[in-house]
């Protein structure tokens, strides 16, 4: 799976982003809004808590969005990628940010202020609604996540995780995907201890599902890790199964 993505040219833009889900002139009126920005690996593109309201239309590459708990540990919210709009609540309600948007590798984006969204899916209907179906799938997502963690092991949530990012950024047909994921961040995204990832990783690899690199975990078989999704929390089920 390509994160790269070349403007004007023929190119795949997963369907659960922003710009999967209008047509042609619609993407075109997309990709004119704003400034071009790049970002280089590790930059802070938004700030938990600020105040600042623009949005960022991911055209390449991919973040992570974080945020801080109670007791000062960092929790992974979401890995966004090229066609997703990131930063939008703001950008709608224009109340502080709620989580820190990173750069994972270098990352192209058009930077958009609030204005001129809000006046794009004023004039562009299709836009506008394109936007809030993206607003509410994404909270179905963490709606689904809270669903299963509850009664479900580690292998199982990292299995449904990984699974359903493969299936949102890859391209349809394919039984294999890449994803740009460390093992810490795999751990925050997953709730669990880096150390049950580890085993959960082994687990994967060794039933044939993934393998794994340097920030990089790279998903063989999606048909047999949506097995090993749906059996794991189940006593007595082995991933070779």
């Amino acid at each position: 799976m390509s994160n790269t993505r070349v403007r004007g040219a023929a190119t795949y833009w997963p369907p659960t982003g922003l710009l999967g889900r209008v047509g042609e002139d619609d993407r075109r009126v997309l990709l004119g809004l704003g400034h071009g920005v790049v970002y280089p690996a590790g930059q802070i593109t938004i700030h938990e808590a600020d105040t600042s309201d623009f949005a960022l239309l991911l055209t390449g590459g991919t973040v992570k969005v974080t945020a801080h708990a109670q007791d000062g540990r960092e929790a992974l919210l979401a890995v966004r990628m090229a066609g997703d709009l990131v930063g939008e609540l703001a950008g709608i309600d224009g109340q502080p940010r709620i989580g820190t948007v990173t750069a994972c590798g270098r990352v192209l984006a058009r930077y958009v202020l609030r204005a001129e969204l809000l006046d794009c899916t004023k004039k562009h209907p299709a836009i506008g609604l394109a936007l809030n179906a993206s607003v509410v799938a994404k909270l179905r997502t963490a709606t689904g996540r809270i669903v299963d963690f509850t009664g479900c092991d580690v292998l199982g949530r990292l299995a449904r995780i990984l699974h359903h990012l493969a299936v949102s950024y890859g391209r349809p047909g394919r039984n294999e995907a890449q994803l740009p994921l460390s093992q810490p961040e795999m751990a925050t995204l997953v709730g669990a201890a880096e150390s049950s990832i580890h085993k959960a990783l082994r687990a994967l690899r060794e039933s044939g599902a993934v393998t794994t690199g340097y920030r990089r975990i790279t998903i063989l078989d999606l048909d047999h890790l949506a097995r090993i999704a749906a059996a794991a929390s189940s006593p007595g089920i082995s991933p070779k199964t």
